[in-house]
């Protein structure tokens, strides 16, 4: 790793592929997972089906069918978007930077950098996406109440079906967010209701890891309920519907044994900050040094794969990697610079190379740049390369203070 110590390291791949980037809302990065477009497209074909069987509002128009379907599918993972930007709003608000968010198989997940410190932050962050879906469903019932009078709010049928295209896919887009809405405040972490029961938890006892396995508790109960209904679902035919619910109980289970191994693990490593682990003395390249010069006197000197590029004023510029200068033919390269062919920054919070040297040591725990390249280069407020922190780094802290608990 570029520091002090000479042993060599390796290239660490990530298992699975990142997100697909379509979006930037709020100075968030808003992607998609490949699983989405699966259920996007199983969305659809239900909804093709609600809106032109014989029973739907629009019977034999299979076009116009399909149209809505599309829209309101579109809309419908609108809402969930919503719903994650309610969460990641209110954590910024709280000093908990986003990583992004993603729309993925179940949803949506705004990922924190960090944990929320105190049970009232806990709660405003896992209400903020609950309070969003409801006043959507409010302002879609109120929609269609305007639209087709009061009786369209009375008359169920009239209301799911809807008596126009307008009204159709607002009756279905308030169905669909309280149905949102109902399943998210299951009291079950990790959902948003789980994470309530946990700030009330945290709240009463003080202790955010007790909370925390007992909100877990409750989200493996509800896993086990939600498997029951789907073995159910299967046994009496509706066998769609039953492998649904079992695969979304499985997923919960999954999470809240996660999410509770997740606390544990950072609780371990609570007061630390990235300072106080990384390397304070990393070997960086200039970004003005030739390619032959970087080559011989760090590549070859090392036996690194990769190193931090810097300005002349000590400003994290980059990275540059042994592939990208050997990729140089050989007679250019000691006229073409570092800049030239060193890979920038991306600038957003999830791949992002830099850390700032003061935030909490938790905030790396998954951060894509260290389970990529097995570090992340510390900065100060000014953005100078300060120190490097590897994942070996992090490991040994967690060792360390595990060894003290």
């Amino acid at each position: 790793m570029p520091g002090r110590e000479t042993s060599g390291c390796h290239h660490v791949h990530m298992l699975g592929g990142r997100s697909i980037q379509f979006a930037r809302v709020f100075g968030i990065r808003i992607g998609v997972d490949p699983s989405w477009f699966f259920v996007l497209f199983l969305i659809i074909w239900s909804l093709s089906g609600y809106y032109g069987d014989n029973d739907g509002p629009f019977p034999d128009e299979s076009g116009k069918a399909f149209a809505l379907a599309v829209v309101s599918a579109l809309l419908f993972f609108g809402s969930v978007l919503l719903h994650e930007l309610g969460h990641a709003l209110e954590a910024r608000r709280s000093g908990i930077g986003i990583a992004g968010i993603d729309l993925w198989m179940f949803g949506g997940v705004a990922k924190m950098e960090r944990d929320t410190r105190s049970a009232g932050e806990e709660f405003r962050v896992a209400a903020a996406g609950p309070l969003v879906t409801l006043l959507i469903a409010a302002a879609c019932f109120g929609a269609v109440t305007l639209l087709e009078g009061s009786g369209a709010a009375t008359d169920s049928a009239r209301f799911d079906a809807g008596g126009s295209e307008v009204v159709a896919v607002l009756g279905y887009l308030t169905s669909i967010n309280i149905l949102l809405l109902v399943f998210n405040l299951i009291p079950g972490f990790p959902l948003d209701g789980g994470r309530i029961a946990r700030a009330i938890a945290w709240k009463i006892t003080g202790d955010r890891t007790r909370a925390t396995r007992f909100a877990g508790t409750l989200g493996r109960g509800f896993s086990f309920l939600l498997l029951g209904l789907g073995a159910y679902l299967f046994l009496v035919g509706d066998v769609f519907s039953g492998i649904w619910f079992a695969i979304i109980g499985m997923f919960l289970g999954q999470a809240a044994r996660s999410a509770v191994a997740q606390t544990e693990l950072t609780s371990r490593i609570e007061g630390l900050s990235v300072s106080d682990v990384m390397d304070a003395e990393p070997v960086a390249v200039p970004d003005e040094l030739t390619a032959d010069r970087a080559y011989e006197d760090f590549f070859l000197r090392y036996g690194w794969p990769w190193f931090p590029v810097v300005d002349a004023d000590g400003h994290l510029a980059g990275m540059v990697t042994r592939e990208s200068v050997e990729g140089i033919p050989e007679p250019l390269r000691a006229t073409e610079t570092v800049a030239s062919v060193m890979a920038s920054d991306p600038g957003d919070a999830e791949s992002s190379l830099r850390v700032d040297q003061d935030e909490p040591l938790e905030s790396l725990l998954g951060r894509e740049g260290l389970v990529r390249l097995g570090a992340v280069l510390a900065v100060d407020r000014e953005g100078r390369l300060r120190g490097i922190v590897s994942s070996d780094d992090v490991r040994r802290a967690l060792q360390g203070s595990a060894a003290t608990i």
